[in-house]
């Protein structure tokens, strides 16, 4: 089915104070939680972050074992299910996650190579990177909820489709995706994008220009990079033309190979488009709101299958960034793998006046394996059909990871690789 459909099912619409109550209150939460920065104990983040931190702090001796524990499963649940062999990709990815499992196995009870336990591979993987995502996903998945689950994706929706849908060919509804994806976790905008578009309300085409274009490192990471680097006192201008080129790259790839040629299809077929606005944008975007409401399920069932199937795309996650990222960490610090392919990006970064282009080229090389992969390994664990929303993020750039990574070039003095571990992408819990 096409993405243009304008004919949405009549549904019965809740009475107006239960519906409006229910809007407010739960997207307010949903909004505060993933949008509000809060100062805790000296740390302005939203209060989504400062959760994590604090599961963390309190739990501390039993986080590595919960987190060796959604690996184990991760990786047995393929073969449990039987469906680890369907394809070529999912053969080689199932495989990796029980490398992945041997690995963090050996972490935890700290055997194997001396290698594994230097700081800046095995211990700075499995405490910075897998931990933090495995707590961030099923943790943001319940307030996910509230924010995408009461009509505040319908409401926003209607505004914006004039903007939404021209320039970046996507519907209105996912501006709200589009500004979690920017702003916060990596993880939790590929978790939006992936429950909205499995509610059939984006196409294969529309979930991956959402996908590979807006959910890039989050502003927590530009923080640190701009607090090390000296750049707080510019940090609007840091982070504003940050978010003006990320949005302008993203509006053109929408329109190059081989996101224009993706497909237009709904993942179960029949999707539920966005209907064209012909009279009032409020009268709409309320009525809009309501339907939304009106078929919506429960709070309590609500967040039980989102922290469901946040469970499972972290036990999807978790075992191949375990994996795949312990062996591009080694690639990077043993091998000159990463300097050579550099070259394929010195041009641009002469081109722009980079300081030191050749070690830009070689980092920018450095980080498409890093997000990339997260993106990758959580659409394979929600596959939609054929599984042609797999194909692109596993390859794609975002120009965002390359404006984060650009500035501790030009004042890296010492060889590639070491810096990375410092500055990639993939060493930020989002």
């Amino acid at each position: 089915m096409k993405a243009d459909t304008n004919i949405a099912p009549s549904v019965p619409t809740p009475t107006p104070a239960s519906g409006a109550w229910k809007f407010f209150v739960f997207s307010a939460i949903g909004i505060f939680v993933f949008f509000v920065p809060v100062s805790i104990g000296g740390t302005s983040s939203i209060l989504l972050d400062h959760i994590v931190t604090w599961i963390r702090t309190q739990f501390s001796a039993l986080v590595p074992y919960y987190a060796l524990i959604v690996i184990a499963l991760g990786a047995i649940y393929p073969f449990y299910k039987k469906t680890w062999n369907k394809d070529a990709v999912t053969v080689v990815f199932s495989l990796l996650k029980v490398v992945g499992l041997i690995t963090a196995v050996m972490l935890v009870f700290r055997i194997g190579p001396s290698w594994l336990f230097q700081p800046n591979i095995g211990p700075f993987l499995y405490d910075k990177l897998v931990i933090s995502v495995g707590l961030l996903v099923p943790i943001g998945s319940v307030f996910l909820a509230m924010l995408v689950g009461y009509g505040l994706l319908e409401f926003v929706g209607v505004w914006m489709q004039p903007i939404m849908r021209p320039i970046w060919k996507t519907p209105g509804r996912s501006a709200i995706d589009a500004v979690a994806s920017f702003v916060g976790s990596y993880s939790i905008g590929l978790l939006i994008t992936n429950k909205v578009f499995k509610e059939g309300k984006y196409t294969v085409k529309e979930a991956a220009i959402i996908a590979t274009g807006f959910s890039t490192v989050s502003v927590t990471f530009m923080v640190v990079v701009a607090k090390t680097l000296g750049l707080m006192p510019i940090w609007n201008t840091y982070f504003w033309v940050t978010f003006l080129v990320t949005f302008a790259v993203t509006a053109l790839t929408a329109r190059l190979w081989p996101l224009s040629r993706m497909s237009d299809e709904y993942y179960d077929g029949k999707g539920d488009p966005e209907q064209k606005v012909t009279g009032s944008y409020m009268k709409q975007a309320w009525s809009e709101a309501m339907k939304a409401v009106g078929q919506s399920k429960g709070i309590g069932t609500n967040i039980w299958e989102n922290l469901r199937d946040g469970f499972i795309m972290t036990m999807g996650i978790l075992p191949s960034i375990m994996s795949v990222g312990l062996i591009g960490l080694l690639l990077a610090e043993y091998t000159p793998l990463f300097d050579w392919l550099g070259y394929l990006f010195y041009p641009f970064t002469l081109l722009l006046q980079i300081p030191e282009p050749l070690l830009a080229a070689i980092f920018r090389f450095a980080a498409i394996p890093s997000t990339r992969l997260r993106s990758f390994s959580a659409m394979k664990a929600c596959p939609p059909p054929r599984q042609a929303f797999t194909a692109f993020p596993a390859a794609a750039l975002t120009n965002r990871e390359f404006l984060s990574i650009a500035p501790p070039l030009s004042s890296a003095s010492a060889r590639f690789p070491s810096p990375l571990p410092a500055f990639s992408p993939v060493h930020t819990a989002c």
